[in-house]
């Protein structure tokens, strides 16, 4: 068995065990694992990232290693290890610096991995129930703040739901086809086509993950976790699995039910029109900038859909770009929403940014570019990454679909330029205080340089579309 090819899961199990000892031998030891965590997340991330162009390796029949695994893993695991690096503060600054915090983010990471590399239907519900544990957990960490664990226990309740329904979903596709392995159930459809059985069971499986990626109407929890979640927490919910989610839609539907592209087909349309539009609307009245937020990535999560509505090779490739970009823009603005504090209290509403362009110009130009790359404004990467999952719908014939994301696409970007008006045209009110810690600022600057980089996704086998278009290589082979 290739153990070399799962190490990075190893070494982030054995290394979270590890960590969870120390912290319980040494109580000041919070710091230390905070860092040790990140640094074993962003060497794991840098492990696979390395073995992208590598060919498949099965492990024990439940894991495929593949490039489309690798893309995906390395993205995870980077993510999770910024998301870790701007943590430290605002855990002190809560007094919530404990040694499960890290280790439960690192774990959460962990099955992040095991489920995107899947290749049977128990490895990916193990991957994802590790996952989603460690996020309850997470959610509720602020024990002494009704929010929070008001947001916890919805996530958790709502979470046991979506888990239901797509293990209800898995025993109608076993069955069916009398096995749980991708490649046996893909070859039962493509002999005997897709009955009704095992059409309901596809649609409570697309259900289940249409859970995790805050597909409308599975998003009801998304909101009010994000707004009681701990900010760093919100930024990490915000960034890996979304993306741990969607390469998983992607992996399902194009293995096991790659014959049955007809049925989910119809599933992806519903599920990308209705998230792209009510991601539009509803975000359009908030007041909270966290809870905004969740509503962007509602919308977003319908736009990556649209190029997994495609069912080609080229609509993948647009959805691991988008996942990409998105994770991108994400991480640099949740960097200045953690540091977001007046006299060391946090502030999260969007007023508290008026007038940030006179108190704080590098922050406001940074976050400017950012929102106006999550808008899909040219020529800011983010309008790249629409063009592309625009791009993949037209060439699959769903003009219709790839029209209605221009549309919801115009509507959302009133409530992105309207947190620059906050920042460049009103009046300044109480200021947010000046210091952000190089971790921030580091994240937040490099963010938006990036997403002025606006000819990188033009250099085709250069950069982060060569790697998506290899990685969607090794899901069409």
């Amino acid at each position: 068995m290739p153990y070399q090819a799962i190490l990075p899961e190893l070494v982030l199990a054995v290394g979270s065990m590890a960590l969870l000892l120390l912290g319980t031998f040494r109580m000041n030891a919070a710091v230390l694992s905070l860092r040790a965590a990140a640094l074993l997340l962003a060497a794991s991330g840098l492990w696979c990232g390395f073995g992208l162009g590598g060919a498949g390796q099965e492990v024990g029949g439940v894991l495929l290693l593949d490039g489309f695994a690798g893309f995906a893993r390395t993205l995870i695991y980077f993510s999770a290890a910024v998301a870790l690096l701007i943590s430290e503060d605002y855990l002190r600054r809560n007094q919530l610096l404990q040694v499960e915090f890290p280790v439960l983010l690192a774990l959460s990471a962990t099955g992040m991995g095991i489920m995107v590399a899947s290749s049977n239907l128990m490895s990916l519900y193990m991957g994802l129930e590790l996952q989603s544990l460690c996020l309850y957990v997470l959610a509720a960490f602020r024990r002494d703040a009704d929010r929070s664990t008001e947001a916890g226990l919805k996530y958790f309740v709502l979470g046991a739901l979506s888990s239901g329904l797509l293990l209800y979903g898995a025993s109608l596709v076993y069955g069916y086809a009398g096995s749980t392995d991708y490649a046996i159930i893909a070859t039962a459809i493509q002999q005997g086509g897709l009955p009704v059985g095992a059409t309901f069971g596809l649609a409570f499986l697309a259900a289940g993950i249409a859970f995790k990626v805050s597909a409308v109407p599975f998003h009801m929890w998304t909101p009010d976790v994000y707004e009681g979640a701990p900010s760093p927490v919100t930024a990490f919910f915000a960034s890996a699995p979304k993306v741990a989610a969607a390469v998983l839609f992607a992996r399902v539907l194009h293995e096991p039910f790659a014959g049955a592209a007809a049925e989910w087909r119809q599933i992806l349309i519903f599920l990308a029109v209705a998230s792209m539009f009510l991601g539009a609307v509803a975000a359009i009245g908030q007041t909270n900038i966290k809870r905004l937020m969740a509503y962007s990535s509602i919308g977003h999560m319908g736009y990556a859909l649209v190029g997994l509505a495609s069912g080609t090779e080229e609509g993948v490739q647009a959805l691991l770009v988008y996942l990409s970009i998105y994770l991108v823009m994400n991480l640099g603005v949740f960097a200045f929403i953690v540091s977001m504090t007046r006299e060391g209290v946090t502030k999260v509403r969007i007023e508290n940014l008026s007038g940030l362009s006179r108190t704080q110009p590098t922050a406001a130009l940074c976050i400017a570019m950012l929102m106006f790359s999550l808008a899909g404004i040219p020529p800011m990467v983010g309008f790249f990454a629409k063009f592309f999952v625009f791009r993949a719908a037209v060439e699959a014939g769903l003009a219709p679909l790839a029209v209605a994301g221009v549309v919801a696409s115009a509507i959302a970007a009133f409530y992105y330029i309207r947190i620059v008006a906050y920042m460049y045209i009103h009046e300044p009110g109480e200021p947010l205080d000046r210091s952000m810690r190089w971790e921030h600022r580091a994240v937040l600057i490099a963010s938006a340089v990036l997403m002025t980089t606006a000819w990188l996704p033009f250099l085709d086998g250069f950069g982060v579309t060569g790697a998506a278009a290899e990685a969607a290589a090794a899901l069409f082979p």
